[in-house]
């Protein structure tokens, strides 16, 4: 049997009966566009997570009382009864630890009030940091200078800002030198950080950052927990050293029994990526479940379907047996059609899939990338729907008695 004309007569086929065919495929293009949705999200926070999340290079770690990406609630639970971090312990770890190129310390909240003359800004994310944090996180400027040694034993009121207070508070102006209000308190613009943009619809720009003792000043040294985060001299070998160097020193610090847990948590990027990987992995197999019952249940309303189209051309099928059409040319022209059928409703599924992945992103901002494999993916998979649940009535079209069927009528 020719292929090409099979398919020809499978699309004619499907033509002629477009509502029911629309309805039929429903279901594969529901499933296969939720699996193309969730791994081009799943995809792009992967890959924003890595990139902007805990970009902290393959030779940093960040000691903290708990992990920033905890999710045994056992172990929460546990961790919040600790003792807060404090700079004593941010002095401990750096004067004994060798193998660190940089030792530094922060403290954040992000609920900081910015006023500039008449103008303000919320939800601004204020964070307290040691001098040593820009070269930990490759903190980029696009004007002025970054706190140093003499801000933080000064305790200066000094800021570096990000673009949305100088866009919002001071447009057209030069922030540098101009003085902002604080949560009540002021200080001077001394630097403004490059600009980041945005995701899921929060903006990364919207931070000032001052000495962390100035921070630890203004808003009291027990209302947050400082993070100590170190930078090893190279990565590898001396990243393990440094950490161990690092670990002794806060034990000791802190007073751990020995034999006795860790009163602090240690995370690299290796191991906040594993975590995060961990976490997405398993909302991306939920989902797939999900996703494959719908297929599950839009191979039955195919199979359904051709199974009322046999009977509605059982005397096709009569006339082309008597015509000559082997057993296998029926089975073959049905499966054709219901693979056909599947095929469109995943090809429909993946552009609905990506459009909504595309729509979603420029709303809110929420990172997506979309995958090659998995269009392909979502092609095979609605294929092999097509074949597994259109065999049953392509045999049952194949088997009809040619004069069976030329004698049938609805």
């Amino acid at each position: 049997m020719n292929i090409a004309e099979a398919i020809r007569i499978a699309f004619q086929s499907l033509w002629a009966n477009k509502l029911r065919s629309v309805l039929s495929t429903l279901a594969i293009v529901i499933g296969v566009a939720a699996v193309i949705a969730v791994v081009t999200f799943v995809a792009g926070i992967d890959g924003y997570v890595a990139g902007k999340i805990f970009n902290l290079g393959a030779d940093v770690f960040i000691m903290s009382k708990i992990s920033p990406v905890e999710t045994d609630i056992e172990h929460f639970l546990l961790a919040e009864k600790r003792k807060d971090l404090n700079l004593e312990d941010y002095e401990a770890v750096l004067q004994a630890c060798p193998h660190c190129e940089y030792v530094g310390a922060a403290v954040r909240n992000s609920t900081g009030h910015v006023k500039y003359a008449e103008q303000s800004i919320s939800d601004t994310t204020v964070q307290g940091i040691t001098p040593s944090m820009a070269p930990i996180y490759d903190t980029d400027l696009s004007a002025g200078r970054m706190l140093n040694e003499t801000d933080l034993e000064s305790k200066s009121s000094v800021a570096v800002v990000g673009t949305d207070i100088t866009e919002h508070l001071m447009p057209g102006v030069d922030p540098m030198g101009r003085e902002i209000r604080l949560d009540g308190w002021t200080y001077r613009i001394i630097g403004v950080g490059k600009k980041k943009g945005q995701t899921l619809g929060q903006s990364l720009d919207n931070y000032v950052m001052i000495p962390i003792t100035a921070y630890l000043k203004q808003y009291g040294e027990h209302k947050d927990s400082v993070r100590i985060s170190g930078k090893a001299t190279a990565a590898g070998a001396s990243l393990n050293e440094a950490v161990d160097e690092a670990r002794v020193a806060l034990r000791a610090h802190r007073h751990d029994r020995p034999g006795e847990e860790d009163s602090f948590d240690i995370e690299t990027n290796a191991s906040l990526l594993g975590i995060w990987k961990d976490f997405s992995n398993t909302f991306f197999m939920a989902t797939i479940g999900v996703a494959c019952i719908a297929l599950v249940v839009g191979g039955i309303v195919i199979m359904n379907i051709m199974l009322v189209a046999v009977t509605e051309r059982t005397r096709e099928i009569g006339i082309r047996k008597a015509l000559g059409a082997r057993r296998d040319d029926v089975l073959v022209q049905f499966l054709i059609e219901s693979v056909t059928l599947s095929l469109v409703g995943g090809a429909l599924g993946v552009i609905v899939g990506a459009s909504f992945a595309l729509l979603v992103t420029a709303l809110i901002g929420m990172p997506s990338a979309i995958k090659l494999w998995a269009v392909a993916a979502g092609l095979l998979v609605a294929a092999s729907v097509g074949v597994f649940f259109g065999v049953y009535p392509a045999r049952k079209a194949a088997k009809l008695d040619p004069i069976v069927a030329l004698r049938f009528e609805m």
